[in-house]
């Protein structure tokens, strides 16, 4: 197994060479930096540390599926409601688009080089996959809870799951799905905690609570407390088979779990805290 110096160089020197890939001047001064979700990247890095001999198309594998991940998070940061002139919300608009495009453009030349088209497959039907289930979640299309969250945990694990199909590894799946999935939720509940909105909010409460489902409409305290405790029993139950999966994975590494510690705290807080608001 890799050493936990060497997982954490290789995890430092990747994310280098994916920020060289996403730096672009214009970009860089007109539009918001990407995010790179570090637990993500050590998901692919472990993975394909286990499952794929050749590093030089491992790195090149974790940085086309980051690449493709920011575009489709990129496109999803595209915003009808942001401060200033209408001009000014126009063009972020549109060079946020152009940025995920841009991103998405990167990917695909990296895949080419590699003249790799069992991946270039997948990987197109991994993000066939996020956007039908984005939309499904933005037109609130879901009519049953658990048919909302496989929504989410898709748009969350789909392009790893693809990944990980090509290497019939399906152990890491279902130990990334969850771990992802719990991660979206956990962002989810943050902004509804501060806002009082979020997409996955919004679209439980079309399911849970119908006759409140009318826009600007306010949520009493209880109801509050109610689509925040559906949203928790997800996260218990993921983070129980995240400890199933975890046992059963031959190639989990103490860097992944310390990044799992640290996940689990932020649900253990945030449930203290809305236990002591409750």
């Amino acid at each position: 197994m890799i050493h936990l110096l060497d997982l954490q160089n290789k995890l430092n020197s990747t994310k280098e060479l994916l920020l060289e890939k996403l730096a672009h001047p214009y970009l860089k001064k007109h539009v918001e930096a990407p995010y790179i979700d570090d637990d993500r990247l050590l998901l692919l890095i472990s993975l394909l540390e286990q499952e794929e001999e050749n590093q030089q198309r491992a790195v090149s594998y974790t940085l086309t599926a980051m690449l493709l991940q920011i575009a489709l998070d990129t496109h999803e940061h595209v915003s009808n409601s942001l401060p200033g002139k209408e001009d000014e919300r126009y063009k972020n608009r549109q060079l946020t688009v152009l940025a995920g495009i841009y991103y998405s453009g990167l990917y695909y030349k990296l895949l080419a080089d590699l003249e790799d088209i069992d991946m270039i497959k997948l990987l197109a039907s991994g993000v066939k996959e996020v956007n039908e289930h984005k939309i499904s979640l933005y037109q609130k299309d879901s009519i049953a809870i658990d048919q909302l969250m496989e929504s989410v945990k898709l748009i969350e694990s789909s392009l790893f799951g693809k990944i990980t199909a090509y290497y019939q590894a399906s152990e890491w799946y279902e130990f990334a799905s969850n771990w992802l999935f719990v991660k979206r939720l956990l962002f989810e509940e943050t902004v509804f905690l501060k806002t009082g909105n979020s997409l996955l909010f919004n679209a439980l409460k079309k399911i849970a609570l119908p006759k409140t489902d009318q826009k600007n409409a306010s949520l009493s305290t209880e109801q509050q407390k109610y689509l925040l405790s559906i949203c928790t029993k997800y996260i218990e139950f993921s983070m129980t088979k995240i400890k199933i999966a975890s046992k059963q994975l031959s190639g989990v590494n103490s860097l992944l779990l310390e990044r799992l510690d640290l996940t689990a705290g932020q649900f253990q807080r945030m449930s203290k805290n809305f236990a002591e608001e409750g």
